[in-house]
């Protein structure tokens, strides 16, 4: 570039700006100039106002190689009097420069005076082209570095991608704007009236009932991502690759990935989205994934190559949803045992030779749907149907690794047999009866794509019409519904959601295996999975019952579909606190009542229970979380069998590696399990000593003791309501009384109202209460002052005025 360039371009912007009438707009045409004279071989693209206003930088530069387009850099231009340091970046300012920056491996930012230049996130040169005070003052002398910047800055080539790391960093920073340009797309339509906004729409309306347009666009960026990844991997041509190929080499089985990638892949697709999801397939031209994964290992062992990577990538593109998610890779160890233990349990009590690789079939009557008039009134018409007796089911199925594992248990059992029927089996025998549902769309994306190339891997060849995995995306816990319903612009998830309300009617579930989540804060709500939790809480007499976390509901589940089968058995990794917690005596005694057989193996590992091993030694969690895990194997054989459930029992402490072992050795029917003997009213599933038990209950209960026992004064507003002098709390007693809710929120601080504490009820409270100014012992030694109201809630949350009086 000759500098007579880089003067001409000063010019133009002296000129621009002595209109006294500009915008960061009025500066393109001069910049376009500039970028179009750097180099013969790139040419620069001034992204459109359209593409732009959802989050896209404002020049994009370009290289043609053979007959393809290849992104050098991009361009993010501000206002001439804008700061473009980032440490004087602001709110939203500041957020699109950390998009970029992740985002963009090869970027400028600047105001038109000062060009900032970014490689793989890091600020590698800035320079000044000119002061800006008065007026624009140009630096001549800077214009020989500036013009050997801008050649440099071209010259930039996608790099052979040669770690994983690396890899997830710039799968996830592109996955960051395609989910920024899903979501200012959506919030362009407010009247939800694109194929988008349909889909938006369907999955709020089928799915995820309290789905932000923020959140449709965070997962659907994350599955396509991730998809295009899975892709990429059955690519043996990758110099070539793109959206447009991905769509083809998607399992053909799957119509919900097809429809979805359909929608990707189209010429038409929208501007704002294609370009992020075209450099996203950049990307993967730049890396040979087989070289790259190399030393994963095969899908076939132990090192899954594809769910470890999930995790890293996740890592990268939102590390706080993966927390959220409770998205941890579930130990190989614990699957591998989990699925044996099932087919040994198979084998044993219920007579079946090959376990889970059985193919025997039974007659089950299923609801058609259709009612027939008999006698004046409509009856539902009944159909027998043949169906296979082992039929397995993942309720929370993540990315498929427990129903690998039963692939990868029952596939050499099938080949030793007969090894030219594998295929024959696999869609006859397989397929049919392995069945699992998962909520989120990228988890269930994964699944489908793993399992696919799993079976490849093991030499299954599909035939022209190969059943689809019977892997659907659905809430467990939401009942079937029976009728049929069509979703505006997505009827390929109604579709969906009817086949996974098909598995959960009509089908015989017999083995039940997997991790479901962990969550006290449940948003499963429903009426039908409250009725099922809801012996467990019944007769309880407690005044806190902590029996919603999500993993219970899933036993509940469970419990539920084994019940109605009348035979089967459930193989779950759970949170362990049902083992002794108390409330949970009655969840202990119904699975009692259900099952023949309950084994349980404490893995301990708890944080907060500050758990060591018997010898004193660190223990170790299996998962990297707080919480305390155990397995449970329940077996239920069915027919009218009237024994007592006999529960087993066996703890294993220690170092993680040391609890890795010990599952990869431990067999079911092992004589290391323990047997208990459960006593009423708790029921307890762990080893407890109650030879002393009735001494104990001779003595004095604390009940009797107290006349009142609550758990104190809870303000739930600390900051505002506890004070340290008469002043201060005197101060802000005047204010609630004179202040609208808006300026004490502002004035204070104060987060928004929760269901315990709300601005306008302390207000009120205050108004119609004789309120004093009390002492009151904060904490032991630490006494302070608050306003107390008597018998009134408002400003404190829960004044417990018995107690406290």
């Amino acid at each position: 570039m000759h500098h007579d360039i880089i003067r001409e371009y000063m010019a133009r912007v002296q000129k621009v700006y002595a209109t006294g009438e500009t915008t960061e707009h009025s500066f393109r045409p001069a910049l376009q100039y500039l970028f179009d004279h750097i180099t013969d071989d790139v040419e620069c693209i001034n992204e459109p106002k359209m593409v732009t206003d959802v989050g896209r930088p404002d020049f994009v530069f370009k290289r043609t190689v053979g007959h393809t387009q290849i992104t050098v850099g991009h361009c993010e231009a501000k206002d001439i009097d804008k700061d473009v340091n980032p440490r004087a970046m602001r709110d939203a300012n500041k957020d699109q420069h950390k998009r970029y920056t992740k985002g963009l491996p090869n970027l400028i930012y600047t105001n038109g005076l000062d060009f900032h230049f970014y490689k793989e996130g890091e600020l590698v040169h800035e320079i000044r082209i000119a002061e800006f005070a008065v007026g624009i003052t140009p630096l001549p002398q800077r214009y020989v570095e500036f013009a050997q910047r801008l050649k440099e800055f071209t010259q930039e080539r996608v790099q052979t991608i040669t770690s994983p790391e690396r890899l997830a960093k710039l799968m996830a920073g592109k996955a960051i704007l395609v989910k920024e340009a899903l979501f200012r797309t959506l919030e362009m339509d407010p009247d939800l009236q694109s194929e988008l906004a349909g889909q938006y729409r369907a999955f709020k309306d089928q799915l995820i009932h309290d789905l932000t347009p923020e959140g449709f666009a965070d997962i659907y960026a994350e599955t396509v991502a991730y998809g295009m990844f899975a892709a990429r991997l059955h690519d043996k041509t990758p110099e070539d690759f793109s959206r447009e190929e991905a769509l083809d080499l998607l399992p053909k089985s799957n119509p919900f990935l097809r429809n979805l990638f359909t929608f990707v892949a189209r010429q038409d697709l929208d501007e704002r989205i294609r370009r992020d999801i075209d450099e996203l397939a950049e990307i993967f031209q730049a890396t040979n994934l087989q070289t790259l994964f190399e030393n994963f290992g095969s899908f076939t062992q132990r090192n899954d190559p594809f769910i470890h990577f999930y995790e890293t990538f996740l890592a990268e593109y939102n590390p706080k949803k993966r927390k959220a998610r409770g998205v941890w890779y579930t130990p190989e160890p614990v699957v591998n045992f989990i699925v044996r233990a099932v087919d040994d349990v198979l084998k044993t009590e219920f007579g079946l030779p090959m376990g889970l690789a059985d193919t025997s079939k039974i007659t089950v009557p299923v609801d058609t749907g259709q009612t027939k008039t008999v006698r004046g009134k409509a009856k539902p018409v009944i159909e027998n149907r043949e169906m296979h007796r082992v039929q397995i089911l993942d309720p929370a199925t993540g990315t498929g690794t427990f129903l690998a594992e039963v692939i990868k248990q029952i596939a050499p059992k099938v080949k030793d047999i007969a090894p030219s029927k594998w295929s024959r089996y696999v869609e006859q025998d397989l397929i049919p009866r392995l069945h699992g549902f998962e909520l989120l769309m990228a988890s269930y994306a994964m699944c489908h794509m793993k399992l696919d190339m799993m079976l490849r891997d093991m030499d299954y060849v599909p035939t022209d019409k190969p059943p689809r995995l019977s892997v659907y995306l659905t809430n467990s816990l939401e009942e079937a519904e029976q009728e049929e319903q069509t979703l505006f612009m997505a009827r390929w998830l109604s579709d969906e959601a009817n086949a996974a309300n098909s598995v959960k009617r009509d089908k015989p579930i017999m083995c039940i295996i997997g991790n479901p989540p962990y969550s006290v804060s449940s948003q499963n709500r429903g009426d039908w999975i409250q009725s099922l939790i809801a012996p467990y809480k019944e007769n309880l007499g407690e005044r806190k019952i902590n029996l919603d976390d999500d993993y219970i509901k899933f036993i509940s589940l469970a419990e539920h579909l084994i019940g109605k089968n009348d035979e089967g058995i459930l193989g779950f990794i759970t949170n362990n606190s049902y083992l002794d917690g108390l409330t949970h005596r009655q969840m202990r005694f119904h699975l009692m009542q259900t099952f023949d057989q309950i084994k349980v193996i404490d893995l301990h590992g708890s944080v907060k229970k500050k758990e060591t091993a018997p010898d004193g030694t660190k223990d170790d969690n299996v998962f990297d979380i707080q919480q305390g895990v155990s397995l449970i194997i329940a077996s239920k054989i069915g027919g009218d069998n009237q024994s007592q459930c006999v529960v087993k029992h066996y703890d294993i402490y220690g170092k993680r590696k040391l609890k890795s072992e010990e599952l990869w050795n431990l067999k079911i029917h092992s004589k290391k399990f323990n047997q208990l003997k459960p006593n009423k009213p708790y029921n307890f599933f762990t080893p407890k000593d109650f030879s002393n038990y009735d001494k104990y209950k001779r003595g004095l209960s604390l009940a009797d003791l107290f006349q009142n026992r609550n758990s104190g004064i809870q303000t739930k507003r600390d900051k505002l309501t506890i004070q340290f002098n008469t002043q201060d709390v005197s101060e802000i007693a005047k204010e609630f009384l004179t202040l609208t809710p808006e300026e004490l929120r502002l004035k204070y601080s104060l987060p928004k109202d929760g269901r315990d504490w709300k601005i306008d009820y302390a207000k009120q409270d205050l108004a119609n209460s004789d309120y004093s100014i009390q002492d009151i012992n904060y904490r032991p030694f630490d006494n302070r002052k608050t306003l107390f109201t008597g018998n009134s809630k408002g400003f404190l949350a829960y004044p417990r005025t018995k107690t406290s009086k």
